[in-house]
């Protein structure tokens, strides 16, 4: 599986121990940024990676700034992204579940690596339900 990374400044250091703990569970990482804990704008990063998740060059992505709220903004704008911020495990797992989301938002300032990193694992672990109310309510969304 192919993982789209991106951060901003704030989502740096822990986009970095994601990437080695990705790889590591051998997941192939496509890393759209930034390459340094510079001050930057997230859309600059999120939306490449949103797209790359959208146009099908990825299969999921992962978003990182300080409270993770700015790049879920910027990913959900992007047609076919379906982007949730997680803060614990029970939330990234009903996503995938119950909204089949494509990507994962992490705010690094709220959510430490250790937790991060089981957010991130079960996010990518769990298969979307493909139960019929689910499916109708993506599909609702996808028309707006």
């Amino acid at each position: 599986m192919k993982i789209a990374i991106a951060s901003d400044h704030g989502g740096f250091a822990l986009k970095e121990q994601m990437k080695k703990h990705l790889a590591e569970k051998g997941y192939e990482v496509k890393d759209f940024g930034p390459a340094s804990e510079a001050s930057c704008d997230y859309p600059v990063f999120a939306k490449p990676a949103a797209r790359a998740v959208a146009d099908g060059e990825c299969d999921k992505g992962i978003v990182i700034c300080t409270t993770g709220i700015g790049v879920s903004i910027c990913a959900n704008k992007v047609k076919g992204i379906r982007c949730a911020l997680c803060s614990d495990s029970m939330t990234a797992k009903l996503t995938r579940l119950h909204n089949d989301a494509n990507v994962l938002a992490i705010g690094a300032g709220v959510t430490g690596p250790l937790l991060a990193t089981e957010i991130a694992d079960t996010f990518l672990e769990t298969a979307f339900s493909g139960e019929e109310r689910h499916a109708r309510r993506i599909s609702l969304i996808e028309e707006l």
